[in-house]
């Protein structure tokens, strides 16, 4: 299960568009209430794809349709995503691999 749950949570980062979504809600103290395409130079279009993805892979929580607009990460599942990735890198970083 965490494997596939990795792999949710790596697609979802997969585009710089989205991490750069991740950060600024990140750099937030609390809910953003607005429209992210005001904030972040991103059409309005590609925005709702893009906090679709994110919503969808439990990154980010709130209304994400109008006129209900609300922002934020989902702390518990960003923690998720955080313990998942340490695992990953942890467990190859342990391994003395040569390719030479």
């Amino acid at each position: 299960m965490e494997n596939s749950q990795l792999a949710k949570y790596a697609k979802a980062l997969a585009h710089p568009t989205r991490i750069e979504i991740l950060l600024f809600l990140a750099s937030l103290e609390s809910c953003f209430f607005g429209d992210i395409h005001n904030e972040l130079p991103i059409a309005k279009a590609t925005v709702s794809q893009h906090l679709k993805e994110l919503k969808d892979a439990g990154l980010i929580q709130g209304e994400i349709e109008t006129p209900k607009v609300r922002y934020c990460i989902n702390r518990e599942n960003w923690e998720e995503a955080r313990r998942c990735f340490e695992s990953l890198f942890s467990v190859i970083g342990e391994k003395r691999i040569c390719c030479n």
